[in-house]
C-alpha cells in the first residue's frame, strides 16, 4: 500500500481543528511526524484528528455493550466521564507507533492485502456478530476507515507480539524510532478494500462448542481469574509460574489485547477479581498480600488499592461486587479465617466487615451476593468440611447464619451460582468422597432444596460453573483421577440435567475459568495434569434474549469526519495494492509440559457446592502441592 506523510496542509488542518477534534495531546504528538512531504495524498487518507474521532465511535460501542452491574446504585455514566480525549488520542497514538515499529522491522508497511485479510479473519470467526455489525455501522461502513481503525490496531497487536518474541533487540529500537515520529496518513491512493460480510455466528445456536482464538493470547495458565466486561473477558494472573501479565478477550472480533503491565500489581495466584462496570478489582492471592489494582479497559491503565485498614493478606477467599464495594471474606492467612473487608473504589478505602456472628473460619469457601446480601457457604476449616454459612449484610454490617436442615452435605472446592432467588451449590469434595450432589438455598424461607442426582454430570471438583438467567451450566474439572471436558446444564424449574456436548469442546482440563457472556460460556486455561492450557471454547447454549447495549447518559457524537460507504458487501476481498503475502499468524497454543498435583481458585465469579449423590468418588484430602520449577525461558 502506498505510504502518505503529514504534509503542509494536513498539518494546517490539524493545528486549527477545534477543541472537540483535538487537544493539547495531538499538538504535542505533531512534533514527531515525519517532515518529508508525500509526492500525493489521496481524499482517503485519514488524519490523525479523524482517526481519534472515530476511535470515539469505536469506543462508544463497546462502552453501551460494558456491563453496568443492576447493583451499582447511580446510572451508567456516559464515555466521556470515563474515557477522556487525551486517552482517546493516546490509543491512536500507540497504535500508530506500533505500526511504524512493524514497519521498520518488517522493511515495509503494512499492505491492503493484510489488512483485508484481517477484515475477512473478523467476519469469519466473530462470535458477536451483532456488536461487530454495530462497530461498522458506527464508521459508516465505510471499508477503508473499518480497515485502518479496527483491523490495523488488532494486526498491529498481534504482530507485534510475535515480533517482539522472536527478535526484542530490533523491534525494540525500531520501537524507540517510532516514538519520534508518527505517520498520520496512512492510507493511499491505491487502497481498495472490500467490506466482508459478517457471519450469523451463533444467534439461536443451542449446545455448541467453538474454539476461542489463541492468536496473541495470554501464555498458558491456571489459577487465574476472570471477569466479564460486557464485550470482553479479562483474563489476569494465576500461575505457573506466577504472573502479572493478562489478556482481554474480544469474541466480535475473536482476539485478543494484552493488558498493561505498568503500575500492575505483583504476581500472584489463588486471587479473586470482580467486574465493576468500568474496572477490574483484583486483590489478595499467593504473592499478592494485601495489595490490589484497579483495572480499566478502557485506558488499558492499573491503579493500586489502598493498603490502608486492608485485611490481612490471604489466599482461597472469596470475593463479591455489591455495587459500589468489592467485599471479600475468609480465606487462609496462615490458618483459616473469618474476617474481610468492604473495599470502596471511590473513596479506595477499606472497612472491616463484623466479625459478631460470623460463620466459622475457613477456606475454600464459595460467595455469592444476592442484591442486598453476600452469602458464603461450605468450606474446609480444621481439617473437616464444613455444610454451614451465613449471610452477610453491609448496610447493618451484621452476619445471620444459613440453616443447616436438609442442607447439601458438608464440602469444599465446590461452585455456587445466585439465580436471582436461590444459591445453588454443586459438587465438591468432602475428604472422602467427591461429589456429584447440591443444593438451592432459598434466603427469603431459609431453606434448602436437593438438586436431582439423575442424570447429573460425574463427580468432580476444580470445576466451574456460571449462571445463564434460567440454568447453571457445570464443566470441567477434575475427579481424583480423571480430568474432564464434560458438563451439565440444570434447570431448577424443572430440577433436571441435560448434559452438555462434547463435539468440538476444549481439551479436558481443570483450575481454569468460565464467565458467562449472555449468550455463550467463555472458558479458558487451567491444566490437564500433563500441560498448562491457553486455549479456550465458547460454548453456546442461549436461554433467552441477548441483553441490549446499555444506554448512557448522553448522545454518542458523531466522528468529525463523514464516511463515505463504498463497499459492496461480498465475502471476496479485492484489494488492489502492492502484492505482498498476507500475514495471519496461526500459533500453536503454549502449553509447558509441568506435571503436577494442583490447588483450587477460588474465582470472583462465586463457587459453592451441595447435597449427596448416589455413588461418589473416593478422594484423598488435598494437602498444598509442591510448587513446579518453571523451565527455563529460551
Amino acid at each position: 500500500m502506498q505510504s502518505a506523510f503529514f504534509n503542509l496542509r494536513a498539518l494546517v488542518r490539524l493545528l486549527v481543528c477545534g477543541a472537540a477534534a483535538c487537544s493539547m495531546l495531538s499538538g504535542a504528538l505533531l512534533a514527531f511526524f515525519r517532515p518529508e512531504a508525500p509526492t500525493k495524498v489521496s481524499q482517503t487518507t485519514l488524519t490523525f484528528a479523524e482517526r481519534v474521532a472515530y476511535q470515539r465511535a469505536i469506543e462508544d460501542v463497546y462502552w453501551r455493550h460494558r456491563i453496568w452491574p443492576k447493583e451499582n446504585p447511580d446510572p451508567k455514566p456516559s464515555l466521556d466521564a470515563v474515557m477522556s480525549q487525551a486517552q482517546l488520542e493516546k490509543k491512536v497514538a500507540d497504535y500508530l507507533r506500533k505500526s511504524q515499529a512493524l514497519e521498520g522491522q518488517r522493511q515495509g508497511p503494512l499492505t491492503a492485502e493484510q489488512l483485508q485479510a484481517e477484515l475477512e479473519r473478523m467476519a469469519q470467526h466473530t462470535k458477536q456478530p451483532e456488536v461487530l455489525r454495530e462497530l461498522f455501522e458506527a464508521l459508516g461502513n465505510d471499508p477503508v476507515i473499518i480497515a485502518e481503525c479496527v483491523a490495523r490496531p488488532a494486526l498491529v497487536e498481534r504482530l507485534m507480539a510475535k515480533f517482539y518474541n522472536h527478535d526484542q533487540g530490533v523491534l525494540g529500537s525500531n520501537w524507540a524510532r517510532a516514538q519520534h515520529r508518527i505517520r498520520s496518513a496512512m492510507v493511499g491512493t491505491s487502497a481498495n478494500y472490500t467490506l466482508p460480510r459478517i457471519s450469523d455466528g451463533p444467534s439461536g445456536c443451542v449446545d455448541n462448542w467453538a474454539a476461542t482464538s489463541t492468536i496473541n493470547a495470554p501464555t498458558g495458565r491456571y489459577e487465574h481469574t476472570a471477569v466479564w466486561t460486557g464485550s470482553e473477558m479479562i483474563v489476569w494472573g494465576g500461575e505457573f509460574p506466577a504472573s502479572n501479565t493478562g489478556g482481554r478477550y474480544n469474541p466480535s472480533t475473536d482476539s485478543w489485547t494484552a493488558t498493561s503491565t505498568t503500575n500492575a500489581p505483583s504476581a500472584r495466584y489463588d486471587h479473586t477479581a470482580v467486574w465493576t462496570g468500568s474496572e477490574m478489582i483484583v486483590w489478595g492471592g499467593l504473592g499478592g498480600g494485601n495489595t490490589g489494582g484497579r483495572y480499566n479497559p478502557s485506558t488499558d491503565s492499573w491503579t493500586a488499592t489502598s493498603t490502608v485498614n486492608a485485611p490481612s493478606g490471604r489466599q482461597w477467599h472469596t470475593a463479591v461486587w455489591t455495587g459500589s464495594e468489592m467485599i471479600v471474606w475468609g480465606g487462609f492467612v496462615g490458618s483459616e479465617s473469618n474476617t474481610g473487608g468492604r473495599y470502596d473504589p471511590s473513596t479506595d478505602s477499606w472497612t472491616a466487615t463484623s466479625t459478631t456472628n460470623a460463620p466459622t473460619a475457613r477456606f475454600y469457601h464459595t460467595a455469592v451476593w444476592t442484591g442486598s446480601e453476600m452469602i458464603v457457604w461450605g468450606g474446609r476449616a480444621n481439617n473437616s468440611p464444613l455444610n454451614t454459612g451465613g449471610r452477610y449484610n453491609p448496610s447493618t454490617d451484621s452476619w445471620t447464619s444459613t440453616s443447616s436442615s436438609n442442607a447439601p452435605s458438608s464440602r469444599y472446592l465446590h461452585t455456587a451460582v445466585w439465580t436471582g432467588s436461590e444459591m445453588i451449590a454443586w459438587g465438591g469434595l468432602d475428604n472422602q468422597f467427591i461429589l456429584n450432589t447440591g443444593g438451592r438455598y432459598d434466603p427469603s424461607m431459609d431453606s434448602w432444596t436437593s438438586t436431582s442426582p439423575t442424570n447429573a454430570p460425574t463427580a468432580r471438583e476444580f470445576h466451574t460453573a456460571v449462571w445463564t438467567g434460567s440454568e447453571m451450566i457445570i464443566w470441567g474439572g477434575f475427579s481424583g483421577a480423571i480430568v474432564f471436558n464434560t458438563g451439565g446444564k440444570y434447570n431448577p424449574g424443572t430440577n433436571s440435567w441435560t448434559a452438555t456436548s462434547t463435539t468440538n469442546a476444549p481439551s479436558a482440563r481443570d483450575l481454569h475459568t468460565a464467565v458467562w457472556t449472555f449468550s455463550e460460556m467463555i472458558v479458558w486455561g487451567g491444566e490437564d495434569r500433563m500441560s498448562v492450557l491457553n486455549t479456550g471454547g465458547r460454548y453456546c447454549a442461549q436461554s433467552g434474549p441477548t441483553p441490549t447495549a446499555t444506554p448512557t447518559s448522553t448522545a454518542t457524537p458523531t466522528p468529525t469526519r463523514t464516511p463515505t460507504p463504498t463497499a459492496t458487501r461480498t465475502p471476496t476481498p479485492t484489494p488492489t495494492a502492492s502484492p505482498s503475502a498476507t500475514v495471519i499468524d496461526t500459533p500453536s497454543p503454549t502449553s509447558t509440559p509441568t506435571p503436577h498435583t494442583p490447588t483450587p481458585t477460588p474465582t470472583a465469579t462465586a463457587t459453592a457446592t451441595v447435597t449427596p449423590t448416589a455413588t461418589p468418588t473416593p478422594r484423598l484430602i488435598p494437602l498444598p502441592r509442591p510448587r513446579p520449577t518453571p523451565a527455563p525461558r529460551p
